[in-house]
């Protein structure tokens, strides 16, 4: 791993292509490509450049994705940016995946109308190691440059953060969206909170950054990225945001504090069947942020589903790309007959086997202490509500004791156990 930091004193400039270069079959595939689903591409013309001279001199591009690892897991929300990422690596060129261990010390201010709450180092490194083994999911490992932005961050020492801080203004600083809201409502900012996007900027100047990723809200970090590579002799980036993924409300970004994510750690069962909880018009949306289908397929597939084709049949194929791609095709085909069990009112075939004493036992008790509710209170609320069955039976009577012996016991559609009462 390269651990050179870059100096302080302007680089040269990278060589340009000629304005009159013909744009190739191949470099508008690459457009094409990078286009798909994003919100913004800056500038285009730009990027076209980079692509005609990756062509000319078979030279790859580099691609950069910063992530701070503020959690420990990801959610497929997540994963739109490094789908994109994918599509790139797949065209042949060098993605970059940078975990931002330095920035996270700081907190991104992103979006936010109070200070964040920086990380301590022990929390950014146990994020970190789950980091990649979850982007790995979508990118090529052994195509895919990893690096952490301590590496020349670090170095850089009390002078060149003075050095740095030099090369931007405070006015505008402060023409940012969330630092322009706090000023104007007299919410403190800290003066640590403008060293964010000047690091993560500087961070392009390390890595000589041809293209950075990120989500729209992210746009003010990637044009200083921009703005610092030129006032460091080097040839700016260009900048692409890919737009925020509505979670399975359809309404709101997909988030944890919002109970709309499929994380990708979950089970195949689950994030099969999550998926196709979605509308039938989000399912579109998703096609073409999350599919690696080419938008050739995609219209295809529309077009069936337009002449009278069950768009059930399209949201069973997205989730098990989805499924797939995190799991594997077995799992996914699993998952799918499994869904289809439930559906008819069947049991899965590897559901939790529970084993408790006490009989006769009420079922209250019985939900709680298989882990099928978090409380009696909230088993009392289920049955109630007509959500909970015993060997295919609804329970209607909270009063219910089960004496010994074993029964297949169901909470909603998802939830199963197989419960032994001795």
């Amino acid at each position: 791993m390269n651990t050179q930091t870059p100096p302080l004193s302007p680089l040269p400039a990278s060589p340009s292509v000629a304005h009159t270069a013909p744009v190739s079959d191949a470099v508008q595939e690459a457009l094409a490509v990078t286009l798909r689903g994003c919100e913004e591409l800056i500038p285009q013309a730009d990027w076209v450049k980079k692509l005609q001279r990756s062509e000319q001199t078979g030279q790859a591009l580099r691609i950069k994705l910063g992530l701070d690892p503020t959690a420990p897991d990801i959610h497929i929300g997540h994963t739109v940016v490094l789908n994109k990422m994918r599509q790139l690596q797949n065209l042949g060129h060098q993605v970059i995946f940078l975990i931002g261990d330095f920035t996270s010390l700081i907190g991104d201010p992103s979006g936010r109308n109070s200070t964040r709450p920086p990380l301590t180092p022990e929390q950014i490194k146990a994020n970190a190691e789950t980091y990649y083994k979850q982007a790995s999911l979508v990118l090529d490992p052994e195509k895919t440059e990893i690096r952490y932005n301590s590496e020349w961050s670090l170095p850089l020492g009390s002078m060149g953060m003075i050095q740095l801080a030099a090369k931007y203004t405070v006015a505008r600083m402060m023409e940012r969206n969330d630092f322009h809201q706090r000023f104007t409502a007299n919410t403190p900012i800290s003066v640590h909170e403008f060293l964010y996007p000047l690091m993560q900027g500087y961070d392009s100047v390390a890595l000589k950054s041809d293209l950075e990723l990120g989500g729209t809200d992210q746009k003010f970090n990637l044009l200083m990225g921009r703005h610092l590579q030129q006032e460091y002799g080097q040839e700016p980036q260009c900048i692409l945001t890919m737009p925020l993924l509505e979670g399975l409300d359809g309404v709101d970004k997909m988030s944890k504090s919002k109970n709309n994510y499929i994380g990708i750690a979950e089970d195949p069962a689950t994030m099969f069947a999550k998926v196709l909880s979605i509308s039938d018009d989000l399912m579109w949306r998703w096609y073409t942020l999350l599919s690696f289908q080419s938008e050739t397929q995609i219209s295809a597939l529309r077009a069936e589903v337009t002449g009278g084709r069950n768009p059930k049949d399209a949201k069973v194929m997205l989730a098990k790309e989805i499924t797939a791609r995190f799991h594997s095709a077995a799992a996914a085909d699993a998952a799918e007959q499994d869904f289809i069990n439930r559906s008819k009112g069947g049991v899965p075939d590897d559901i939790p086997e529970v084993t408790l004493g006490g009989a006769p036992l009420g079922i209250g008790a019985l939900l709680k202490s298989a882990g099928l509710a978090p409380s009696t209170s909230e088993a009392n609320r289920l049955i109630d509500g007509g959500g909970v069955r015993v060997d295919s039976s609804v329970v209607s009577d909270r009063g219910l004791k089960l004496s010994a012996g074993t029964y297949v016991v169901q909470v909603g559609k998802r939830k199963f156990a197989r419960v032994t009462l001795g």
